[in-house]
């Protein structure tokens, strides 16, 4: 008798910490709002570079980029040589910023063009919008927004 009342009083406990837990996940999710940016204009590029780099090529680079007009923040992953950076689209394109960046030095440089099926789709390219996880967070959004 005294390990079914054990059994009991432990159950409840752990199905009232998986209450609790889904509230306070519910209420987050409700309650979370999206970044908004001041600035419309801000558009996220990608140049690809041939071959791994090293800190004094990283320096030039980021070097030159900073130095086109327009450029506004910019983050270089030395190991798979991969560019990203913001720009003001009114003042500079994605591809004027990479002509520039081949005019200055030659570089060996890939420029990143989005597919049209990653171009087309409503949410981030990288989560999946058949998931559970995405599905349900969707759904409180909705009820509640």
């Amino acid at each position: 008798m005294n390990l079914k009342k054990t059994l009991k009083i432990v159950g409840g406990s752990v199905g009232g910490i998986i209450l609790i837990l889904f509230v306070i996940l519910v209420v987050h999710i409700a309650t979370a709002k999206s970044v908004e940016l001041d600035n419309n204009t801000l558009q996220i590029s990608r140049m690809d570079f041939n071959k791994p780099l090293d800190s004094l090529e990283r320096k030039q680079i980021l070097s030159d980029l900073k130095s086109i007009p327009g450029v506004k923040k910019e983050h270089l992953n030395m190991e798979n040589g991969v560019l990203v950076y913001y720009h003001d689209n009114t003042i500079i394109s994605a591809k004027e910023v990479w002509e520039q960046m081949v005019a200055k030095r030659n570089y060996s440089v890939a420029q990143y063009v989005v597919s049209a099926e990653a171009a087309s789709k409503q949410v981030c390219p990288v989560g999946n919008s058949d998931s559970f996880s995405y599905k349900f967070s969707r759904g409180v959004q909705r009820l509640f927004n």
